[in-house]
């Protein structure tokens, strides 16, 4: 018998659908899917240990990359800094939330459609736009529902974006220290890196450790 979904506290867009246990090469998590009300589109939570009421709990609030993470494409950083979130939160206990938003927001297909632009010569950016798609779709405010329900609202993020943090923040979550992402340079992914680098303001991985701002 499937669990019927069923309201957390405080979830207003969001129900927490099912959980289980997943064991997993990092450790035992405790796996918590979320469906939006309105599209029944699904996110994740990964939750290592206790979270609820603990003050600058670890956390990485990841967007789907299927391309990367299933695929084994070269093209970007996302399955390292998936599978670092989850190592480190394995290690030291914490929630990796993991949004369906693909390709900043823009979906699989029109990920492809981009990556062909790019090899064409546009950048990530520019490839968005041509397509007409805002350069980033991505909201941040079904992550910071998933942690109020968890009983988060004080976070170390893992993230080299700072726009993840501000989003956060105006959600109502603090954010009290930035922990870098790795993000390894290799000859597929070295535009796209330096793209979100340079044009959005992407903070390279070895650039500060703590943003109390």
């Amino acid at each position: 018998m499937f669990d019927a979904p069923f309201a957390g506290e405080g979830l207003k867009t969001l129900l927490r659908f099912a959980e289980t246990s997943l064991p997993t090469e990092w450790g035992e998590f405790r796996l918590c899917v979320y469906r939006e009300r309105a599209t029944e589109r699904e996110h994740l939570a990964l939750v290592r240990g206790e979270v609820g009421g603990r003050e600058a709990v670890l956390v990485r609030v990841h967007s789907e990359c299927f391309t990367g993470e299933v695929l084994g494409s070269l093209k970007c950083d996302c399955r390292e800094q998936l599978q670092d979130g989850l190592r480190r939160i394995g290690e030291q206990g914490g929630v990796l939330v993991y949004l369906r938003q693909e390709g900043r927001g823009i979906g699989l297909g029109n990920k492809v459609r981009a990556y062909r632009l790019q090899s064409q010569g546009a950048d990530t950016i520019e490839a968005n736009e041509l397509l007409g798609f805002p350069v980033d779709l991505r909201s941040y405010d079904e992550a910071a529902e998933i942690l109020r329900d968890l009983g988060v609202t004080s976070v170390r993020l893992i993230t080299n974006n700072p726009d993840k943090i501000a989003g956060l923040r105006r959600a109502g979550v603090a954010v009290v220290e930035r922990v870098p992402s790795p993000s390894s340079l290799g000859p597929h992914n070295h535009g796209y890196l330096h793209t979100k680098w340079s044009r959005l303001g992407h903070l390279p991985p070895a650039s500060g450790q703590t943003d109390e701002s």
